[in-house]
This record gives structure tokens, C-alpha cells and sequence, in this order.
């Protein structure tokens, strides 16, 4: 029987997830549990590159395990887990620090970002070897795809040059990840910047829906999108807004987007923002009901997170013993 290929992924802690992470991640890893090892975690180690507070990051994680088991990621599929469970993800992050170079961490476009956004004397060391963190997340599975967005490839690049290096130097002990890029390709932006991706981070509210907003909150905030002054309901790049909005109604249905542009032609943009805020209240209601139960079940999900970090912990040991003789360190 054919080995199974090993996919990985995580998102952080930041509670309640976007619909943009939702449709343009979570459902894509959902249809691919059957076909592939998955593990999906939640990357708590590097949510503190930024301040967190304690009480905040402890109630997210939960949230976020939640969201992933709700969104439909079964745990009997799929190896469900919390990063800081895994204390081999530390370990193997600092063996790679040392085959990292400061050059190539400096050229992060991520890195460039958010530390213009901070003061230059607070920039932590965890922020400019966040990508370091995780190669180490990727490779301890020996991960053959890491499904990414345009804004992870930088990433996953020089994951593969961290592990190409190493392999080089002591001989074949990764697996050199490539990237899973989804047919569907089209990202969910933000309901009042079109052009940006959707965040949860944006200032404006109602630039985002997170997926346990309420039945009037969705409809408000879609009442609120920014469109234009067109009038017309095209699928185009000249009109970000409405593009958006039906590839939010294509993600859901299944639909083409031609097809849903011409089910609107002679209707206005209201009919649209009304239809896109009703099947995106149905697609939520039985996420959110399973969200709000597990979070009233927290003993269910101790379970899942327990029993996800011990199988975790055999792969990632496999790999992490194999590091360690190879630079050198003595088994204990």
C-alpha cells in the first residue's frame, strides 16, 4: 500500500476565526483530511511574538481548536494538536536557528512590516526568527505540502532552503516541503478594502466577518461593503468589491462566479449583499452551534488536544533524535 503524503498547517490563537480563513483555508483542509496525513495545530508558540495576554492567548487556543473541529477537521482523521505541547518544536527551532542566516531573515517582507508598525526597541528576537519557528513546524513531520496563501510563500521558501542546507551538509534528513496550492486560488478580501486581504487585525470592523458573528451582524456588515459606482454586477478586476462578494457566494455554493454574475445581471448590488449575508449565515449556523458546544466542553476538547500532541510527539521525535545525532549531540 502506497505511503500517504503528509500535509501540515496551523493558525494562531486570535479566537473567533475570519471567514476569510474559514473558506480560504479551513474548508480546503477539511476536503483534503481523507486524502492525506494531516496534522493541524495551533500555533500558540508564535502568537507571543507579539504581546498576548495570558487569560486572552489560553481562551483563543480553545476557541481556535474549536473552529477547526467545528469547520469539520475530524480527530479521528487527522492529528489535531497545541505548537507548545510539542517541546520539539523548540528544540528543532534552535538547532535551525543556528543554519539560519541573518541576511535571509532580515529580507522577510513580514518581518519588514510589522516591525515598522513597532517601535525599533521593542522588535523581539521571536518576531525576526518567527520563520525559523516554523520551518521547525513543518519539518519535524516531514511534511511533503503545506497548504500556503501568497502571503506564507516567502515562508515556506526558506523552509526549504533551511532543509535543502541541512540535507546537504549531513546527508538526506528532511523532506523537502512544496506548496499545496488550491484549485481554487480566489482569497477572500476585506468587505470595505477590496484589494486588501480580509483580517481580523484590519481596524474597521466591518471589514470582516468572524465566523461566530450573529445572523444581524453578518447582514449589516455585507449591507456595508464597499462596492462602486458601476451599477452593473460583473466578475472583473475592475470591480474588486462585487468580485469579492461572488467569490464569497462561489466558495459557499459551489457555484461559478460567471454563472452567479450573470444570475444578477439587471439586479442591484443590494440583492447581491443581501443573497452573499444569507448563504453565509447558513453556511455558519451549524459551525457555530458545534463551536458553542465544544466550548461548553472543554473536557472533550482537553481530550483531543491531549491525545493530538502524544501522536504528534512520536513523529516529531522520530525526526528530532535523527537532528540531534546528525550535529553531533549525544543521546541521553
Amino acid at each position: 500500500m502506497e505511503k500517504r503524503k503528509v500535509i501540515f498547517s496551523g493558525m494562531q490563537p486570535s479566537g473567533s476565526l475570519t471567514l476569510g480563513n474559514y473558506l480560504g483555508a479551513l474548508k480546503n483542509w477539511v476536503s483534503l483530511q481523507s486524502e492525506y496525513d494531516s496534522y493541524y495545530c495551533v500555533v500558540d508558540m508564535h502568537a507571543i511574538t507579539v504581546p498576548k495576554e495570558p487569560k486572552d492567548l489560553r481562551r483563543n487556543t480553545l476557541e481556535v481548536l474549536a473552529n477547526y473541529i467545528a469547520a469539520g477537521l475530524d480527530p479521528e482523521q487527522v492529528t489535531l494538536f497545541i505548537q507548545s505541547h510539542v517541546p520539539a518544536h523548540a528544540e528543532l527551532a534552535w538547532i535551525l536557528n543556528c543554519f539560519s542566516y541573518y541576511g535571509e531573515l532580515s529580507r522577510m517582507t513580514q518581518f519588514k512590516d510589522k516591525s515598522k508598525k513597532q517601535d525599533s526597541n521593542a522588535i523581539t528576537a521571536g518576531l525576526f526568527t518567527y520563520p525559523v519557528l516554523m520551518a521547525a513546524d513543518i519539518l519535524l513531520y516531514q511534511a511533503d505540502l503545506v497548504p500556503v496563501g501568497e502571503d506564507q510563500r516567502q515562508h515556506l521558501e526558506i523552509t526549504r532552503d533551511i532543509a535543502q542546507r541541512f540535507n546537504n551538509r549531513f546527508s538526506e534528513t528532511f523532506t523537502v516541503p512544496e506548496a499545496y496550492i488550491s484549485k481554487d486560488v480566489a482569497k477572500i478580501m476585506s468587505l470595505q478594502d477590496p484589494n486588501s486581504k480580509m483580517s481580523k487585525s484590519d481596524s474597521n470592523e466591518n471589514a470582516y466577518i468572524l465566523l461566530m458573528d450573529k445572523p444581524d451582524v453578518i447582514r449589516r456588515k455585507f449591507k456595508r461593503s464597499v462596492t462602486d459606482s458601476v451599477g452593473v454586477v460583473n466578475y472583473t478586476d475592475e470591480q474588486p468589491g462585487i468580485k469579492n462578494l461572488i467569490n464569497i457566494y462561489s466558495k459557499i455554493t459551489n457555484k461559478q462566479p460567471e454563472e452567479i454574475a450573470g444570475e444578477y445581471q439587471g439586479k442591484g448590488y443590494a440583492e447581491l449583499k443581501e443573497d452573499v449575508a444569507e448563504v453565509v449565515i447558513e453556511e455558519l449556523k451549524p459551525i457555530q452551534e458545534k463551536i458553542d458546544y465544544l466550548l461548553k466542553n472543554k473536557d472533550y476538547l482537553e481530550k483531543i488536544y491531549i491525545e493530538g500532541a502524544q501522536k504528534a510527539e512520536i513523529a516529531a521525535q522520530k525526526t528530532l533524535r535523527k537532528v540531534k545525532r546528525k550535529v553531533g549531540f549525544i543521546s541521553r
